[in-house]
């Protein structure tokens, strides 16, 4: 059995990460996993190319999968801080770099590390 790269390792991570924020939000159906699994493959190559770039995929992946969210169903994740002023999605900081958290710029706030989700919008986890 080979060892797990350290970019497999990032990979596999960001995976969970992204998908724990969809549980969070009650949206991880299958089509929507699906949206995080061709993120992946995409940036496993991405990230084979700029072994350094590891860190910053779990940020990358997000986007993707908020961008594909997007296109298909709308904004995801929705603010979970501002209580007026219609629904808004969150963005990803920094938009290239490590530890990416969600943002409300409307609000001016990090809301949560990617992957914590739940604990800013009181989603209980699951057992």
């Amino acid at each position: 059995m080979e060892p797990i790269t350290p970019q497999e390792q990032a990979l596999h991570a960001a995976r969970a990460l992204v998908l724990a924020d969809l549980v969070a939000g009650e949206v991880a159906k299958a089509d929507v996993v699906s949206l995080v699994e061709d993120s992946v493959v995409q940036r496993r190559w991405w990230v084979e190319q700029w072994p350094e770039g590891a860190e910053y995929v779990a940020g990358l992946i997000a986007q993707d999968v908020q961008d594909a969210l997007l296109e298909r169903y709308g904004r995801w994740p929705l603010c979970p801080v501002c209580p007026s002023g219609g629904p808004h999605a969150l963005d990803v900081e920094p938009e290239l770099g490590p530890d990416p958290h969600w943002v409300c710029h409307k609000a001016g706030v990090r809301v949560a590390a990617v992957g914590s989700l739940g604990r800013a919008t009181g989603a209980m986890p699951s057992s």
